[in-house]
C-alpha cells in the first residue's frame, strides 16, 4: 500500500510555506483546527513584523492575536508562540533544538508538532500522526490503535524509519484528497484493490472522481 502512496504522490512536501525552522515550527502552531491554505495567509505578514525567537517573545500579545485571529483559537496560539519564543531565546540561545524531547518542552508543542519540524526542518525522520494519518492507518488495518503514540510506534514498525516523514505526508495528502472522514472517494482510490474499508465510501467511479481534492484546494 505505501508503494502505492509513493507512486501516488511522488514528490510531497510540507503544503506550509516556511524558510527557516522558528517559521515551520509557528506556522504548525497555527495550523492546529485550521487550513493550512488559510495558514499561509497568515505567516507572510506575521514572518515580516517578527523575524526572529527574540522577536516574537518580545511582540505584543494584542498585536500578536490580531495577526492571528482568523487562524482561530487565536488567544491560545498567541500565548503560545510569545510562550515557545521566549523559551527557545532563554534555553536553546534563540534557536530552535533540533530533538524531540527539547521540542516537546516548548509551550504549545506536542509530538506531532515536534515531527513535523524534525522532518521538514531538520531532515530527521519522524511520524507525525494527525487526524488523517490515525484515521488511514485504522482504515489501512495497519493499527487499530487510537492513541496518537500508540499509532505512531505500530506504523513506525512497519515502515522503515528513512520514509517516515514522507509516509506522513503522503497519508495526510491522502486523506486530504481522496479518503475524507465522512464520504471517502473511494471508487476513485489507487488503494482500493487492497484496502480493507474499501466500500465504506462512493463505489461509483464517476461520483467518486467528484469528491476527489486536487493540489490547488490546499494553496
Amino acid at each position: 500500500m505505501y508503494r502505492i502512496l509513493r507512486k501516488t504522490y511522488p514528490d510531497v512536501q510540507c503544503e506550509l510555506d516556511f524558510a527557516n525552522p522558528l517559521q515551520l515550527l509557528i506556522a504548525t502552531v497555527l495550523s492546529a483546527q485550521c487550513t493550512d491554505k488559510r495558514v499561509n495567509q497568515v505567516t507572510p505578514k506575521l514572518f515580516k513584523k517578527y523575524k526572529s525567537a527574540k522577536a516574537f517573545a518580545s511582540a505584543d500579545l494584542h498585536e500578536l492575536e490580531i495577526l492571528v485571529h482568523s487562524t482561530g483559537f487565536f488567544r491560545a496560539k498567541s500565548r503560545n508562540i510569545k510562550g515557545l519564543a521566549m523559551s527557545i531565546q532563554s534555553n536553546f540561545g534563540g534557536e530552535v533544538p533540533s530533538t524531540l524531547d527539547e521540542l516537546i518542552t516548548l509551550p504549545g508543542v506536542g509530538r506531532k508538532t515536534a515531527n513535523v519540524v524534525l522532518g521538514h526542518a531538520f531532515d530527521i525522520p519522524g511520524i507525525t500522526v494527525d487526524t488523517h494519518f490515525g484515521r488511514l492507518s485504522r482504515r489501512f488495518g495497519w493499527t487499530s490503535e487510537k492513541d496518537p503514540v500508540k499509532v505512531e510506534t505500530a506504523v513506525g514498525k512497519l515502515i522503515p524509519q528513512k520514509e517516515w516523514t514522507n509516509l506522513s505526508q503522503r497519508m495526510i495528502w491522502h486523506g486530504r484528497r481522496i479518503c475524507h472522514s465522512r464520504k471517502p472517494a473511494c471508487g476513485a482510490c489507487p488503494l482500493a484493490k487492497l484496502c480493507p474499508s474499501v466500500g465504506i465510501g462512493e463505489m461509483d467511479v464517476a461520483k467518486a472522481k467528484v469528491l476527489v481534492k486536487v493540489d490547488a484546494d490546499f494553496r
